[in-house]
């Protein structure tokens, strides 16, 4: 009995997790691995619809394990304002080049999600090259996770839940009340992805233009709650069988207003950067036929050791260090 209350209380406590801190939420999450596929091209297209639903699904795997899974907080964002004035000057681009500069430890308490995506794109593109389908789609849902964190502005700043300014609560408000709210509305169809001639590079690429918007972020909420009338700002809805404070409609329509769209064009960007790294990493496997693939799914075998992973991850709780609030 214990041990069943001692569940629920994580699951619960993951699933307020999930909406307050976690890049985009679950609904986000899934919502731009499932987009993704639609912008893959013929060759491989039906190869990735056949597995959209576990491609779907599984896009929040990280999130889950981010408390159980030692180094994995790390892998979801970069306080990028911890290098410096100018950050992206100071800080070299490769690993190695930035492990010999700052040591991995300081890396590691600052985030690393940029390099962790030139990794996953390792893993995904040896899997594609030896056509395992289970590798497959296990580093295609992660790196689509990891990709759409980093497309996030509070993934690349220190003050990432606005605790700085007195703004403590920011994270999920624009990351996944606004999505969550408004989301079926947006406009998803992002056309053809293409190869990306350097993985690490994109990368960064994303982060710059992620922590180049996330002032604004900051800004414009500050700005409305010091108009907007207090007793309007927040709301109850009910969750499961739980009623939850959540920022009132009103409210929120309000900033995403103010921010003129930086949310969905921001997932969209997601959807699209997602859609070319996978594709990139099948071209730079050497484009193999993953038709023999389609119609196949993982074994009982596979599925039940799944299971017992993402068990396991329930029943841990790793002291984690840095967006963690």
């Amino acid at each position: 009995m214990k041990k069943t209350i001692k569940f629920l209380l994580i699951a619960i406590a993951l699933i307020l997790l999930a909406g307050s801190i976690f890049g985009w939420g679950f609904w986000g999450h899934q919502r731009i691995n499932r987009m993704a596929v639609f912008s893959m091209p013929p060759e491989i297209f039906a190869f990735y619809k056949y597995h959209i639903d576990y491609i779907t699904t599984h896009a929040v795997d990280p999130d889950k394990r981010r408390y159980a899974v030692e180094g994995e907080a790390a892998c979801h964002y970069i306080d990028i304002d911890r290098y410096g004035a100018h950050p992206f000057d100071s800080i070299p681009e490769r690993w190695k080049d930035a492990v010999a500069k700052y040591t991995e430890d300081t890396l590691m308490a600052h985030g690393i999600v940029p390099w962790h995506i030139e990794k996953m794109m390792f893993r995904l593109t040896n899997a594609m090259r030896e056509k395992n389908l289970s590798k497959i789609l296990k580093y295609t849902a992660d790196i689509g996770h990891y990709i759409g964190d980093a497309h996030v502005p509070l993934h690349c700043t220190s003050n990432y839940n606005g605790q700085l300014t007195g703004q403590h609560g920011i994270h999920g408000f624009w990351e996944s009340r606004i999505p969550e709210s408004f989301g079926e509305e947006f406009d998803y169809f992002v056309g053809r992805c293409s190869y990306i001639k350097s993985p690490l590079k994109e990368a960064w690429k994303i982060i710059k233009a992620s922590y180049a918007a996330h002032d604004s972020v900051l800004l414009f909420e500050r700005k409305l709650n010091a108009s907007f009338p207090a007793d309007r700002k927040y709301a109850y809805e009910l969750k499961g069988n739980m009623t939850v404070k959540v920022y009132s409609i009103e409210y929120t329509k309000a900033y995403d207003k103010m921010l003129d769209g930086m949310v969905e064009r921001r997932m969209r960007t997601a959807i699209l950067s997602v859609a070319s790294f996978w594709y990139t990493a099948w071209v730079n496997a050497g484009q193999p036929d993953l038709s023999s693939l389609v119609g196949l799914n993982l074994s009982e075998a596979e599925l039940d050791a799944m299971k017992k992973e993402a068990a396991s991850w329930e029943y841990k709780k790793l002291p984690v260090k840095g967006h963690e609030d």
